[in-house]
């Protein structure tokens, strides 16, 4: 009898579930409170990272900002200063490197406090193909999209899990969701990124820290200069996205406690039809939609062996 009721409860449950998401897409959920709330935003020194740590500025959010750009990091924390931030701190951050990671996280927790809301934003593509990727750079790469999240969870998860308050974000990417030529360390890197914020999703919940908050981010093309050159060949069905709106998204996605955003949403779309279509006929719809020479024309910011 216990197998029947908890079978009736699971679906009752998933029914609600569904209909409450479908009201969601229709009426926006509401807005936490991130006033006094410690962010930290990893890449901060440029990009989207800056337009975040801006947007979270004038919300009064605490900023501390990592980059190892450090005149680009600076010039975010001045401008955040500019917009309101009441306090801002900025370290020069290695991502790639596990004990500047962990060194500079115990500053953090004794110059500013507990972090509240984590930001992995930091992240790097070498533009080449596999076979003409040195190995110093796939490790790089490995280092700093997927290893740096580990040892951001390490250090600041613990204390989130102790409130049962927090808030982890990953900015991964639509190549964590799908392979693309090109691409293959950073494809492996960012659907690393998306299945370990899953997985720790999943333990907060079995921990029954309910508090603790998931974000997972999947872009297409943002126009930051990181892929300058790469377009796609039919813009008016995935459009790259533009900079101020994608950080908005963002940031909107974490104060309403979205756990999954993609954009475009004709992604959704896209995602959806690669899990049951036949391979044959994705492969298809690659060519046709240009994945297959997506990375040809690439001259953004190319990293070095």
């Amino acid at each position: 009898m216990n197998f029947f009721l908890k079978t009736l409860q699971v679906l009752v449950l998933s029914i609600y579930y569904l209909l409450e998401s479908l009201v969601l897409w229709v009426v926006p959920r509401r807005k936490k409170n991130v006033t006094g709330e410690i962010v930290l935003i990893t890449g901060s020194g440029g990009g989207i990272g800056r337009l975040m740590a801006l947007k979270f500025a004038r919300l009064g959010a605490v900023l501390v900002l990592w980059d190892v750009n450090q005149e680009g990091n600076k010039e975010t924390g001045r401008l955040a200063k500019e917009v309101g931030a009441v306090r801002v701190h900025t370290y020069t951050c290695d991502c790639s490197k596990k004990q500047e990671i962990y060194e500079y996280a115990d500053k953090v927790k004794k110059e500013v406090g507990d972090v509240s809301i984590l930001i992995n934003n930091a992240g790097i593509v070498t533009g080449k193909k596999f076979l003409d990727c040195p190995d110093s750079l796939v490790e790089k790469t490995i280092e700093v999209n997927t290893m740096a999240h580990f040892w951001t969870y390490k250090a600041f998860l613990p204390a989130m899990i102790a409130s049962n308050h927090g808030h982890l974000v990953s900015i991964a990417s639509s190549a964590g969701l799908s392979g693309a030529s090109g691409l293959a360390d950073y494809c492996a890197t960012k659907f690393a990124a998306v299945g370990f914020a899953e997985s720790i999703d999943v333990e907060m919940h079995a921990q029954r820290k309910t508090g603790v908050k998931t974000t997972i981010v999947c872009p297409y093309l943002i126009h930051t200069g990181m892929f300058d050159g790469c377009r796609s060949k039919w813009p008016h069905l995935i459009p790259s996205l533009d900079s101020e709106y994608a950080a908005e998204m963002i940031v909107n996605a974490v104060l309403q406690e979205q756990v999954y955003l993609i954009m475009p949403r004709t992604l959704y779309i896209a995602v959806a039809l690669k899990n049951i279509l036949p391979v044959k006929m994705i492969r298809l719809l690659e060519n046709y939609f240009g994945l297959f020479n997506f990375m040809d024309n690439f001259n953004g910011r190319l990293k070095k062996d």
